[in-house]
């Protein structure tokens, strides 16, 4: 074939850059409506954030059904017993150098898990189901054996009369969570649970269209979620709000960041035309905690940053903005935030895996080749 019918063959093909508005599968887990809200099969995020806790959630997602009483206690009752991590795992995590950040250990360790599996490589629906289920469980009790490895403390064994979300802020603490506390850690990893073809989602689904594992797939994601234009915007947020000392100098310092055209983290989303829908619930999550000294200062720095951003870019902020926050009240630390973040995204990854797995298509798109054709060939003697 000439290098003239090879450039004929992809000159007609339209790049998308970023695949934006490109749908690539079919999915009936979470829809992201441009016009501002969010839907997990079917239900409003609305309706859910405060009237369900995140294992109602975490089961809707891989069962596509809400649980009755009994099916809640039962699903409970699995994940309690599968944040009892193997000693490999918690002895891997303890050797860790101390200066990587928690996210290089996240996505390594679930890696490892991939060696424990007891059902090894058993794909069928059941098995995934199972480990679906172990996953959701096992990614929080890394993140909290990280931390406390890392300050020198022992992790508190999970408790039977928690759930999965108190359990996680009692092992990662070493303290219980009060009901206020626990209602927030309840509220972030609802809203974190799922959010359609995310980056991170897509790239777990691709990993998982090769028929791929699971941990494959969801180590994929973490290393995906880390980037600091996905899940690691959070941390960067409470960056630029430790970096303003006072609230009167929240104007002066987004303003030098707008003329220098640079990004201010937090705001803006690929998706939404208007306000992200889980901003208003985070919002008013971290207006609930104003009662800390901190958390009422770092408050009120965010609507004047929110206002300023508006008023001269029309730029909303998104679900980051007020996680960062949110976070920071309950005790974490911002080199945490990320791994909380996928610590509620797993039961999304892990479902969005299953159901790749139930289209069984090989998602392989294609390019548009922008290079040269037919260049010499040199020997290595005469270059």
């Amino acid at each position: 074939m000439s290098g003239e019918n090879k450039m004929a063959t992809t000159e007609d093909r339209i790049v998308i850059r970023g695949l934006r508005d490109v749908a690539a599968a079919e999915t009936r887990l979470s829809f992201v409506d441009p016009n501002g809200a969010l839907y997990y099969l079917g239900y409003n995020i609305d309706d859910l954030v405060g009237r369900v806790i995140y294992a109602e959630i975490a089961y809707l997602l891989i069962h596509k059904k809400l649980p009755n009483k009994d099916e809640l206690a039962e699903f409970k009752s699995n994940l309690i017993s599968a944040m009892q991590l193997p000693d490999a795992i918690v002895e891997s995590i303890k050797a860790a150098p101390k200066n990587c950040h928690p996210m290089d250990i996240l996505r390594t360790e679930v890696s490892h898990l991939g060696e424990y599996d007891p059902e090894g490589y058993d794909l069928s629906r059941p098995a995934n189901i199972r480990r679906a289920t172990r996953l959701i469980a096992q990614v929080p009790a890394i993140v909290a054996t990280i931390y406390r490895s890392r300050i020198d403390q022992t992790v508190p064994e999970p408790r039977k009369d928690f759930d999965l979300a108190k359990n996680f802020l009692y092992m990662f603490r070493g303290s219980p969570p009060d009901d206020n506390e626990t209602a927030v850690i309840h509220q972030f990893m609802v809203l974190h649970a799922d959010h359609g073809f995310n980056a991170s989602t897509f790239a777990a689904r691709v990993t998982a269209s090769t028929n791929s594992d699971m941990y494959s797939a969801v180590t994929s994601a973490i290393g995906t979620l880390k980037g600091p234009l996905h899940g690691g915007a959070s941390e960067k947020v409470m960056d630029m709000l430790d970096d303003i000392n006072l609230e009167e100098e929240v104007e002066e310092y987004i303003q030098g960041m707008l003329d220098e055209n640079k990004k201010i983290m937090g705001f803006g989303h690929r998706v939404y035309k208007t306000e992200d829908p889980r901003t208003k619930h985070l919002r008013g999550i971290v207006e609930n905690l104003c009662h800390r000294e901190r958390t009422l200062s770092l408050y009120n720095k965010c609507i004047k940053i929110e206002k300023i951003v508006y008023e001269r870019k029309k730029i909303y902020p998104n679900v980051d903005f007020y996680a960062a926050v949110a976070m920071d009240a309950l005790g974490v630390p911002k080199e945490y935030f990320t791994p909380f973040f996928a610590s509620s995204r797993i039961s999304g990854w892990v479902a969005h895996v299953i159901e790749q797995y139930e289209d069984a298509v090989l998602l392989r798109p294609s390019s548009k080749y922008v290079g040269e054709y037919g260049r010499p060939f040199i020997p290595i003697a005469q270059r």
